[in-house]
């Protein structure tokens, strides 16, 4: 009967945590932050950047540069409520500039009551790029 109790009352929870990784996001940042192997930031450059992220794809749209588009390759969504408390880890193939595929590891959390982007790139250990989210919504 406790086993019924407590999946009655988890069951909801989960899929209230996991509905929100199936929806489209929007994060709205204004400045973008170069970090070396030990966080330190290296470079910071203020510049709105637009980041939309849906089921399976990722988008990066980094001030006047060129937009980054990739291809979500798993996501692991721990929200115990959407984007407040929480984190969501996503694997993603994105091509560079040159149209080489950068495998990334994004993290997407909520640090101290602000949404924290960070993205790193296998081919280039040694950096990270964060941005510090200003707004976020769900697309329609």
């Amino acid at each position: 009967m406790k086993m019924v109790i407590i999946l009655a009352a988890l069951v909801p929870a989960y899929f209230t945590g996991y509905s929100q990784c199936d929806k489209k996001v929007i994060l709205t940042a204004s400045l973008t932050e170069y970090l070396d192997s030990n966080d330190v930031v290296q470079h910071a450059e203020p510049e709105k950047t637009i980041i939309t992220i849906d089921r399976s794809t990722i988008r990066v749209a980094p001030g006047d540069k060129k937009e980054m588009n990739g291809t979500i390759t798993e996501n692991t969504c721990n929200w115990t409520i959407p984007y407040k408390e929480g984190q969501s880890v996503l694997k993603a193939d994105i091509p560079n500039e040159s149209g080489d595929i950068r495998h990334s590891t994004i993290h997407l959390e909520n640090k101290a009551g602000k949404i924290v982007f960070e993205l790193q790139a296998e081919e280039m250990p040694g950096i990270k790029i964060r941005v510090n989210v200003d707004s976020f919504e769900e697309a329609k």
